[in-house]
């Protein structure tokens, strides 16, 4: 099993430009299937899911392929329906090829989808939402069989919670309607908006993406299209709370630091100093970080789950105390007992958790259980006293690209060992 090694104290400075955004070019990749035709996505990550949602898009009869950050995704021979169990089992966000297989085949067989465990995450909410639009699903051991059905008439769905997942998926499956649907309590990150980007330029029509409503003109003919993904906000916050955690000063470009405000804002309050511009920002950190006011969850605008752990890993070695307390994920907390092996004091009950900053973390053997809380590690490691092992990284790479070499590329001591 490999890890990073990492020897921390060392400050972090430079230039990076940040890859494009994980949790954008999934269902991006995904929405390829409602054209006939050759899409081709520029800023695309090279990460493990990715490559997982590549090789289902090749199983259904699709044609791809990716040179540099540039893929190209042939769907005209689009040929089944059905993603077997064990591309399936690879990582939960598969699960939004359901609402572009019913919109393009008019059908979907595909088993319960994989992930990272933090806990109870249904997709009960995706469901309920295709089957708002109509679809027929039924639930046959660990199987989903889907059927489009239904007379064509607009349609209202209203989801009980801004689910990012099933907005996107019913975005998708609404594009295969003929008529207008309408989410009601749709999630609003700039995840979706990025969506509906792609969507547009592939001719659908879609309005309201980045408010709770968006509306959908279904059964508008589309055509392939060249579109190019946004800047991934959360690998952003990363190295923003390494560089605060380790001190430094480090410019990132190609993201928009409006999609950040929360986590600049939490930043900024702990002492770092802050400069954005038009897809480029700058942090200096010069001290140990500052307590903080409390840090809650919750769904965009509102500070980032993904973020969680990452914030929660660079406090950890300041000073003064931090509540955080977690809304989305009931098991979000696991990186909590590595950060311990760490130094850190942490003490944990129910959704909260209490931070005193210890001074300065050392160094320790860390095994990373999921992919936010590997990063989370990692920026400890990197201010920690010491040298410290992080494995797991198979976590890591489902959403982080060449991690390692960004960061030595910054000036941190940090390599791979087999």
């Amino acid at each position: 099993m490999s890890c990073y090694e990492i020897t921390g104290g060392r400050p972090l400075s430079g230039s990076l430009a940040v890859h494009g955004a994980k949790n954008s070019v999934l269902p991006i990749l995904a929405a390829c299937l409602l054209v006939p035709g050759q899409c081709v996505l520029h800023n695309c990550p090279d990460l493990s899911d990715v490559s997982a949602t590549i090789d289902i898009l090749r199983l259904l009869g699709c044609r791809v392929d990716r040179e540099g950050d540039t893929v190209t995704v042939d769907a005209s021979l689009l040929s089944r329906s059905d993603i077997p169990d064990h591309l399936m089992r690879e990582m939960r966000s598969s699960v939004i090829f359901l609402g572009a297989l019913l919109a393009r085949m008019g059908a979907a067989e595909l088993s319960y989808p994989g992930g990272c465990e933090l806990g109870p995450r249904p997709i009960d909410l995706h469901l309920s939402a295709l089957r708002s639009l109509g679809a027929e699903i039924l639930e046959e051991q660990g199987v989903l069989v889907c059927r489009s059905g239904g007379r064509p008439q607009n349609r209202e769905l209203c989801l009980s919670i801004p689910s990012v997942g099933a907005t996107e998926n019913a975005m998708l499956a609404a594009c295969g309607c003929p008529c207008q649907t309408t989410i009601l309590g749709a999630a609003r990150e700039p995840e979706i908006i990025d969506l509906a980007g792609f969507l547009r330029r592939l001719g659908a029509q879609i309005a309201g993406a980045g408010t709770s409503a968006i509306t959908i003109q279904g059964g508008v003919p589309l055509h392939p299209a060249e579109y190019r993904i946004m800047g991934d906000r959360i690998a952003a916050a990363t190295y923003l709370c390494a560089a605060a955690a380790a001190t430094g000063e480090v410019e990132l470009t190609g993201v928009d630091p409006d999609t950040l405000t929360a986590i600049l804002a939490c930043l900024g309050e702990a002492g770092c100093t802050l400069h954005t511009g038009p897809d480029r920002m700058v942090l200096a950190s010069a001290a140990p970080l500052r307590g903080i006011r409390p840090v809650r969850t919750a769904p965009y605008p509102g500070f980032p789950t993904d973020a969680q752990a990452i914030l929660m890993a660079a406090l950890a070695g300041g000073e003064g105390s931090t509540l955080f307390v977690e809304n989305i994920f009931d098991s979000r907390y696991r990186h909590v007992d590595e950060l311990r092996r760490m130094g850190a004091d942490i003490q944990i009950a129910g959704r909260a958790a209490m931070v005193t900053g210890v001074g300065k973390l050392h160094g320790a053997s860390l095994r990373s259980t999921d992919l936010r809380g590997g990063a989370a590690l990692v920026v400890a490691a990197l201010a920690a006293e010491g040298t410290s092992q992080v494995s797991g990284l198979r976590h890591i790479r489902r959403g982080y690209q060449t991690l390692d070499r960004n960061l030595r590329a910054l000036g941190a001591d940090i390599r791979e060992l087999p």
